[in-house]
């Protein structure tokens, strides 16, 4: 069974999107370690282990990442990309975004650093690749 090129892109969205609360299940740990403030979740963070730290900035990044990604994403899928590039791109966003968010927890700036690299060249090849689609 082969899935539809469309079927990658809109793939990508909801995984990308699913993305963005797994570094946030390692903060969620550590408010259950350091005793969880129903009252004030976000004066906790002081409190917070630096792991636990290091996942919150990775799970506010996420967001900003995916506002990128879902709108390039969404450009290949409406103009009907179907290059392997394209599915390439999609596909090493949502792998980068995986390893991101697990190096910035770990503590391991230069492979955070080249994992935020590939995803926003894989998004920027997204819509670079849109625009070609429409122009030609």
């Amino acid at each position: 069974m082969t899935v539809p090129v469309a079927g990658i892109f809109l793939a990508a969205i909801a995984v990308s999107a699913a993305l963005v609360y797994l570094p946030f299940l390692a903060v969620g740990v550590a408010r259950v370690q350091v005793g969880y403030d129903m009252a004030a979740p976000r004066a906790m963070f002081d409190k917070l282990p630096p792991y636990a730290q290091r996942a919150t900035w990775a799970h506010q990044n996420a967001f900003e990442a995916f506002t990128l990604f879902a709108p390039a994403a969404l450009m290949a899928y409406a103009t009907g990309l179907e290059s392997t590039v394209a599915i390439g791109a999609a596909i090493a966003h949502v792998v980068a975004r995986i390893f991101y968010a697990v190096f910035y927890i770990a503590s391991v700036p230069p492979l955070r650093s080249a994992c935020f690299a590939v995803g926003s060249v894989s998004t920027f090849t997204l819509f670079v690749l849109s625009c070609l689609q429409v122009l030609s």
